[in-house]
């Protein structure tokens, strides 16, 4: 047992109570087991608090159980038995006497469960079959237990699948007092503590247990400080999940030229995930998709959305849900859904989700039908959710989605970002301007600017002052570099070709389709 994890003892950290985040784990164990489950499979990132639990349930069934742990290297840790070999690991398990009440607790099986089957693997999980029928009339259990979920088609129907949870809010908290040895060590109080553990919410109890004992070893104590060290933490740990993104986003509604009625709705929805929102009666938000071309305010939005929330924002790569196999995804789906859900509140952002999921429309997947699995997963997800976590999605060709993911329900609302009215286009330069020559921004013609700059998007409105000054800056007046002025941005705005040059069939084709929809417009300008 590691110094980072406390293990539950009987009567102390199972305990049926309302803080306690075992609590419906450990009922549900214990009724399955009761009602004579054979095969239960137990997916968890960490290994010793989902052994401690087992062995925690095993004391509270009547009667008592035996719990007996085996792995590939030791064998069974009561005698060694079935080192090396999955079978004769099964064999002790299928010889054991009916009678005897016996937990069987099998490690990391998942790599033989794998597909593609081979000579090795085939008959384990026809023994793993033959058991479960066998053991529904004995008074014996098998759990499987691993970090990845690993389920052949022909198991599906005899395993019942747990996921083990990261620590909740209640359990962080003790956590923290627990790695302390001393009371005077933990110099964190009130806000600053809450502050701590929402920090935490994200990390296994490993992880916030060495990353609070290295703040005692430099400097003897825990404070305030230590709060940037836990949010390191977290990113590397999201980073290495290789499916997610932690973004670090200081963006506002004032660095959002136009679309105001976008804005708006954002900011009327601010505090929906507060207490009080939660006492008065509102749900949480569940999300929102914006469509529109490519450089109209999309991945911007959704930055400001969780700014201005103050929530953490995780970023979606749909690309690597997608493994070589059903299972892979399947798992990295699952995998997701737990470390948000741990986060919460939070801003879940999928991006460009119609270049993950517009393909099932058509069929044309060719991926063995693993998009149409994923997808399916996530919007039940997204549909069934009850964790704070709000979704921005974002796509450019709302036509290729499948029907399911834009019915009532998935999101609170869609909104249509179009190309920005000439009023929108002054508030867009207004807010570069306002950036980079703040003390400037009265000598530069925005009304002109706007005028010139028809069909361009924000994206492209931002490049050109940007071009500007390039040009400025390689102009030299007396010697000296001159500034940046209306002119050098006009120039730029006649050598570019705005997007909607050439797409003008799509943008045309999304106006169709947002008034067929009855689509929200983000931008209150016509």
């Amino acid at each position: 047992m590691t110094e980072n994890y406390i293990q539950p003892k009987t009567g102390d950290a199972v305990n049926c109570d309302r803080h306690n985040p075992f609590e419906t784990l450990v009922k549900r164990l214990d009724l399955m087991i009761r009602a004579r489950y054979s095969l239960l499979y137990i997916v968890g990132a960490e290994e010793e608090p989902v052994e401690a639990v087992i062995a925690q349930v095993a004391l509270e069934v009547t009667p008592a159980r035996r719990v007996l742990f085996w792995d590939i290297v030791r064998g069974w840790e009561d005698n060694g038995s079935g080192k090396g070999s999955v079978m004769a690991a099964l064999d002790r398990i299928g010889k054991t006497a009916v009678e005897e009440y016996t937990i069987f607790v099998l490690r990391d099986l998942h790599p033989i469960l794998k597909y593609p089957y081979t000579e090795k693997n085939v008959p384990v999980v026809r023994e793993l079959r033959n058991l479960t029928r066998e053991l529904k009339r004995s008074k014996k259990t098998i759990i499987l237990t691993s970090h990845a979920l690993e389920l052949p088609e022909e198991l599906q129907e005899e395993v019942t699948v747990i996921d083990f949870p990261l620590p909740n809010f209640q359990e962080i908290d003790r956590l923290i007092s627990h790695v302390v040895a001393k009371p005077e060590q933990l110099q964190v109080t009130g806000l600053a503590r809450e502050q701590l553990v929402k920090a935490c919410q994200g990390l296994s109890r490993a992880r916030i247990g060495r990353v609070l004992a290295k703040a005692l070893a430099a400097k003897q104590q825990i404070n305030e400080s230590d709060i940037d060290g836990v949010l390191e933490e977290k990113q590397q740990a999201i980073r290495q999940t290789g499916i997610l993104e932690f973004c670090n986003s200081q963006e506002s509604l004032k660095n959002v030229g136009g679309l105001e009625n976008l804005k708006q709705w954002v900011k009327m929805r601010q505090d929906a995930f507060t207490d009080e929102a939660r006492s008065y009666g509102i749900p949480n938000p569940k999300g929102v998709l914006l469509v529109g071309i490519q450089g109209t305010g999309k991945s911007l939005s959704a930055k400001t959305i969780a700014s201005e929330w103050r929530l953490p924002l995780l970023r979606l790569d749909t690309g690597r849900l997608f493994g070589g196999l059903v299972a892979d995804s399947a798992s990295r789906v699952r995998q997701m859904i737990e470390l948000v859900e741990a986060i919460a509140p939070c801003v879940l952002w999928i991006d460009e989700i119609d270049k993950a999921f517009g393909n099932i429309i058509s069929g044309g997947d060719g991926d063995s039908g693993t998009s149409r699995r994923v997808f399916g997963s996530l919007i039940t997800w997204m549909q069934e959710k009850t964790s704070p976590v709000f979704i921005v999605a974002t796509a450019n060709n709302v036509r290729i989605l499948p029907a399911q993911l834009l019915r009532k329900g998935r999101f609170d609302e869609i909104f249509f970002l179009n190309l920005p009215s000439e009023k929108e286009r002054q508030d867009i330069f207004q807010v570069h301007l306002q950036r980079l020559r703040p003390t400037r921004l009265r000598e530069f013609d925005l009304g002109v600017l706007a005028k010139r700059a028809e069909n361009f998007s924000g994206a492209e409105i931002e490049q050109v002052v940007i071009d500007g000054l390039y040009r400025a800056f390689g102009t030299f007046v007396n010697g000296q570099r001159r500034d940046l002025t209306t002119e050098d941005i006009l120039r730029s705005i006649e050598e570019t070709v705005p997007l909607a040059t050439i797409a003008r069939s799509q943008i045309e084709d999304l106006k169709r389709w947002a008034a067929e929809t009855g689509a929200k417009t983000a931008s209150n300008y016509t």
